[in-house]
């Protein structure tokens, strides 16, 4: 960041006072910008057994399959943001949405909420981040093409958990893998 986003005037990192971090802190009018965390919702919908994937038609990781996720807006609870997208990419009404899992990725400051729910009517299809969105049984979930090491570790302990029918919250720390 070079210009403060309210008056224009040069920023630069500084501590400020009663802090302990460097901010960008507008060296006009004093203004601090804190950049925080990306916060990505999403759902693990499920039809009886079976779980609704979608294939995704935008990067990072087109034409692998995903959960239906993405960023978090403004002005919505993660619960809503994980029902959006859920219908922006599956075209899928996401009902009884319950908190499943939690994943801190503080190498790309993100942090994943994911949401285990059911789907209105069982009618899902397909939204313009999506190539395709379909529902898998245990055995065909295409491990080998999931877009990412968070939905793999998720639909492995929720296989796992659904065995003995107990749900509980996790929360895991994704560290960036040092070579």
């Amino acid at each position: 960041m070079k210009f403060c986003n309210f008056c224009g005037g040069p920023v630069a990192l500084q501590i400020p006072e009663d802090d302990n971090r460097e901010r960008h802190v507008c060296q006009s009018c004093g203004h601090i910008h804190y950049i925080n965390p990306k916060v990505i919702v999403g759902c693990l919908p499920t039809v009886g057994d079976r779980i609704l994937l979608c294939k995704r038609a935008i990067e990072p990781r087109f034409g692998k399959w995903t959960l239906p996720a993405g960023f978090m807006e403004n002005g919505e609870t993660s619960a809503e943001g994980a029902a959006r997208e859920t219908w922006e990419e599956a075209a899928a009404k996401a009902i009884d949405l319950e908190l499943y899992r939690i994943f801190d990725v503080p190498h790309i400051s993100q942090v994943y909420l994911f949401y285990r729910c059911s789907i209105e009517n069982d009618d899902f299809g397909v939204g313009p981040e999506s190539l395709e969105s379909a529902l898998f049984t245990e055995q065909e979930i295409p491990w080998e093409e999931l877009a990412f090491p968070t939905v793999r570790e998720l639909l492995r302990e929720f296989l796992e958990d659904r065995k003995i029918g107990q749900y509980p919250i996790r929360n895991t720390v994704i560290e960036y893998p040092r070579r």
